[in-house]
Formats: C-alpha cells, structure tokens, sequence
C-alpha cells in the first residue's frame, strides 16, 4: 500500500513540475510578446514609404534597380494597401508599383522586418512587369506562403475558379470633408442568371434611395449628404453565388449595342484599324474577326496604370497602347462595333481566388461581344496578363467575380451636374457642383471551403 502510495506521490511530483514549467513557459511567451509592438497596415504602408524615400535621395532621385542586366530608374507609383500583412513578430509584408523612366511599371514585392518606425527592407523581388507576373504565390497548410513560376501555375492560382465561388462582398466608403451639400451615386448589383445577389447589411450615416437606371437595368444607391457626414463611412456587405459565365443566349436585342458612346467612338480611324487588323477574315463570321481583334490587343497594348488611365477612352488606349482593363475592352469595343460585331461592356470585381478572405485590388472590368445568336464573355486584360490562358479568356468569365452593372453613359434621375456616368465602380460624388473621390475599399470573405477553410477553392 505504502508502494502505491509512494509512486502516486511521485507521479504527482512529476505532473505538478511539469505544469509548474509548461506554465513557467507560457509566462515567458506572454512576456515576450507583451513586449512586441502591434502593428496595423499604417505602420507597414509608412514602413516600406519611408525606406522607398531613403533610396530614392540616396539614388539621385530614383530607387534603382536591376532586371535582366538593365539598370531600372523607378519613381514610387503606388503602394497596395490592400495586400501589406504582418507575418509574426517583427515580420512585414509590402507590394508596391514603381514605374521606370522608360514608361515600364513594375510591381515589386518587399520582406520588412521591424517595429512601427523603425522597418528596414530584408528582400525584394520583381512580381509583375506591366501587369504580367514572373511568379504568383501559393499558400501552404501551416499559412505560409511560397512563389511558384507562373509556368508551373494552376488556374486558380491566376485568377480563375471555375464552376460555382461563394463569397461574401463588402463595399465601404469613407466620405471626405464635406464643407457643402454634397451628393453620392454608388453601384448597386443585381442578380442574374450568373450571379446571385443577396444584400446582408447596409450601415449608411444618412437617408439613401435606390435609383433605376433604364437603359442598361443598373441599379443605383443615391445619398444626399451633409457636412456634418465629413469622414463617415457607409459599408454594404453581400452574400454573392457566382456561376462561371460561358457564351449564353439572351433576349434583348444587340442592335443598339453598335452604338458609338462618348469615350467608345465608332468608324473613321476604328474602321480603318479593324479592317486592317481583320483582312483577310472579312468574309468570316464574327467570332473569328472578334478572335483577330482580341488577339490584336493582347499582343499590343501593355497593361500599365499611368497616364490618362482608368477611364475607358478608346482614343487613349489606341494612342497610348497601354491602360488598365477600361481601355483594354474600350479599344476592344470600338473596333469590334466599327466592325459590325455588337459588344457591350461591364464593371464589377475580381475576387482573389488564391486566399479565402481579404482585401481586393480595386474594380476590374470586361467587355461580351455577341455572335450566333449568343453573348461571347471576354476579358482580354487578364489574357494579355497571363497569355496561357488567353484561350480560357475568349468565351468565359471565372466564377470568382461580382458585376456591378452594365454599360456607359449611364443616366440617372436625380443626376451628377457633370451629365451621364462614364460608368459606375466606384462611387460618383459632386461637392457641390465640384466631383469628389472618397476613398472605397473592397474586401471579401468565401463561404465555398468552410469545411476546410485551409484549402483554397479548387478547381473541378
């Protein structure tokens, strides 16, 4: 009995000494990350701008680096807000734009290891030159992240989830100062035969009534504003179910979609280009002259977010040769409406199909074109990014998106002083009769894998 007794006491012993440790243990580890500062986005963002700005007066005015043997010249274009992360204890992530002097834009990503103010840059690698990646990052089981050549990539790791996506959207503004009566026309998305719309919250800080917008069928959220709204925010939050868009059928008519509009001119110089560029399949039907056109583009024009960009001005983007998705399916439009192939145009969001949640990199736009009696999707600024899946890209939208709405020139009652929307992504707003740009911000959250929200959506 005293035998028995004698091994429970050491037992006993033992189990108390090593709680005893394992609590010593936790202790320390409280201790230690008590002393580490927490670090916000900000602090990132201030982090990676204020070792740019050492560099560029350290270089003459540039932040210089090398690509292939060139010397690059780069000026600071823009920081991504939406992908700074905290990696662990004094571990940071940056991606910035910096654009060459050659007019070349260059997306480069930083490793910062530090605490708020005191950030010093650990690696950097060149991610994308005008748009196209040399490598695209995937997620490991433990969190981590690796690079992965883009050759080596699959098509979820390139932007596209085929089949179904299931997310939630949220779209949030910060309103400016506000020093006058102000006005806000904000997008407001429907649901379709692909997508399925369901709004869970909408936190404004003032009055606000949908608008019909009857020449496309968008909706729209219209808010008179105040200056006592200065600095507030709105946030509307959806439950979206996409399906992935292939060619389809529809019964409106495609007629008025030969129209020329504001920023979308038609003949003249557009006749003279798509014929040239069309030649010798003029006696072909409209899915390979639109296949000629959309080759055309991909080839020429590079993606890059300087200069007159952002505005879907098909005179710019056949000027220029470069621009962001506006100008690519703008050009698209003009030549393909020059060409007697009706074609429309759209505007909404890319959802990351790489990561489950998170925040996304601003509005992304594509352009349908319609031949044999059905709607041909494309997205001719994603194919020209990754031309393996330029094919993919002629006939079909991923599953990972949200539309906002359809069409240019939209008119709404009441409407901007400044007359038809060019179209609607961000919000429109007028100060008075002066346009504002409040700041917007898009995120997200997939439902698809809540049985393991480990794994990233795959693909069928």
């Amino acid at each position: 009995m005293k035998y028995h007794r004698s091994i429970f006491v050491v037992l006993f012993g033992l189990l108390t000494a090593c709680n005893s440790g394992t609590k010593k243990k936790k202790e320390e580890k409280t201790a230690t990350a008590a002393n580490i500062p927490k670090v916000v986005t900000a602090d990132i963002e201030e982090g990676i701008k204020a070792n740019i700005d050492k560099k560029v007066a350290e270089g003459g005015g540039y932040f210089h680096m090398t690509a292939d043997g060139k010397e690059l010249r780069l000026k600071l274009v823009r920081v991504h807000t939406e992908y700074l992360s905290n990696l662990g204890p004094r571990r940071h992530f940056a991606c910035v734009d910096l654009a060459d002097v050659s007019g070349d834009v260059y997306d480069v990503d930083f490793f910062l290891e530090g605490d708020p103010g005191s950030m010093n840059v650990t690696e950097t690698t060149l991610h994308k030159l005008n748009g196209k990646p040399f490598y695209t990052w995937k997620q490991r089981k433990d969190k981590t992240w690796y690079r992965l050549p883009v050759q080596n990539a699959t098509s979820d790791l390139l932007g596209v989830v085929e089949g179904k996506d299931k997310f939630e959207f949220r779209y949030e503004v910060t309103f400016p100062n506000i020093q006058e009566s102000a006005k806000m026309w904000i997008p407001v998305p429907q649901s379709d035969a692909f997508q399925t719309v369901e709004l869970l919250t909408l936190d404004a800080p003032a009055e606000h009534q949908i608008l019909e917008e009857k020449g496309y069928g968008n909706k729209v959220l219209y808010m008179e504003l105040s200056p006592e709204h200065s600095g507030k925010k709105m946030a509307i939050v959806y439950d979206v179910e996409r399906l992935e868009k292939n060619p389809y059928e529809a019964a409106t008519s495609p007629t008025p979609y030969l129209n020329a509009s504001l920023l979308m001119p038609v003949g003249d110089r557009f006749q003279i280009l798509a014929d040239s560029i069309i030649s010798q399949k003029q006696n072909d039907g409209n899915i390979m002259k639109a296949r000629a056109l959309y080759d055309y583009i991909i080839d020429n024009m590079r993606y890059i977010k300087a200069g007159k960009y952002g505005t879907g001005d098909a005179v710019y983007a056949c000027d220029a040769m470069t621009g962001n998705c506006t100008e690519f399916h703008s050009l698209f439009i003009s030549l393909a409406r020059s060409a007697g192939i009706p074609s429309r145009f759209a505007v909404g969001a890319s959802i990351p199909s790489d990561r489950n949640e998170g925040g996304i990199d601003g509005y992304h736009c594509w352009a349908e074109f319609y031949a044999e009696g059905k709607w041909w999707p494309v997205d001719i600024s994603e194919a020209n990014k990754y031309t393996a899946l330029a094919t993919y890209y002629f006939g079909r939208h991923p599953a990972n998106r949200i539309e906002f709405t359809r069409g240019r020139d939209l008119l709404v009652t009441p409407g901007p002083k400044s007359g038809p929307i060019n179209f609607l992504a961000y919000p429109v707003m007028e100060i008075g009769e002066t346009p504002a740009f409040p700041k917007t911000f898009f995120s997200f959250y997939r439902k698809a894998n809540q049985e393991n929200p480990d794994k990233l959506v795959s693909l069928p």
